[in-house]
């Protein structure tokens, strides 16, 4: 960021874009379509990780970044923190660990709304696309050091620190791997240009950056599980 000089307005924007992801919307429904329901809890993983990330330093950082010098201090947001999922990865935990099992009325019509998610995810990530529209894309210096952070800087870091384990002796399954991979690439959060708006940041980057990343994720995606073969 210091590097390339980015303004006021769109550091958190743009550090955010490198580090977090869009896991629920994108990176659920893409890392069950590649690795199956037997990478799920992998995946849970990075999004519990990924959610702490976003609603606390990535938050902060985004509400510290107004574009004029007065900017908010910004606070952890705990309400977004304990999200519907993280809330049902914690009650899973006991369930799993003292081995209890549900009534199967109960499974069922969870397992029934579990399988709405990834249809869901897509329409919602059309429609966001839909209301952006394909006039709103710029590839400025910004935004483009920003992409090539989240589709290039960002996996091959995780590739990095998971062979650096490896070379510690830490045996770590290859589906975990590649799920750790893939979404170290899922483009950037859609909730972006919301929290800069409210920290009176660069609105029209962060939508930008947002609606780049999603579009070009279709071509990263051949390219990042090319390279994991």
């Amino acid at each position: 960021m210091r590097l390339v000089r980015v303004p006021r307005g769109r550091r958190g924007v743009f550090l955010n874009t490198i580090v977090n992801a869009n896991t629920i919307f994108i990176g659920m429904p893409l890392n069950q379509a590649l690795f199956g329901t037997e990478a799920v809890s992998y995946f849970l993983v990075y999004y519990v990780l990924n959610t702490l990330s976003t609603w606390t330093i990535g938050s902060v950082l985004i509400a510290r970044d107004s574009r004029t010098e007065q900017a908010s201090g910004g606070k952890m947001n705990l309400k977004q923190i304990l999200s519907p999922p993280i809330l049902g990865l914690l009650a899973a935990i006991p369930v799993l660990l003292l081995g209890l099992h549900l009534p199967k009325p109960i499974t069922g019509s969870l397992s029934y709304l579990g399988s709405l998610v990834t249809p869901l995810s897509l329409l919602y990530i059309g429609i966001v696309l839909s209301e952006a529209g394909l006039k709103s894309v710029r590839f400025d210096k910004d935004t483009i050091v920003a992409l090539l952070g989240k589709f290039v800087l960002s996996p091959c870091l995780m590739a990095a620190a998971l062979l650096l384990a490896g070379s510690f002796g830490i045996a770590l399954p290859s589906l975990l791997k590649n799920t750790m991979i893939v979404q170290a690439a899922v483009p950037a959060l859609t909730v972006l240009p919301i929290l800069a708006g409210d920290a009176d940041g660069d609105v029209e980057y962060a939508t930008n950056v947002v609606v780049t990343s999603t579009i070009l994720f279709v071509i990263v995606i051949p390219i990042v599980m090319t390279f994991l073969k």
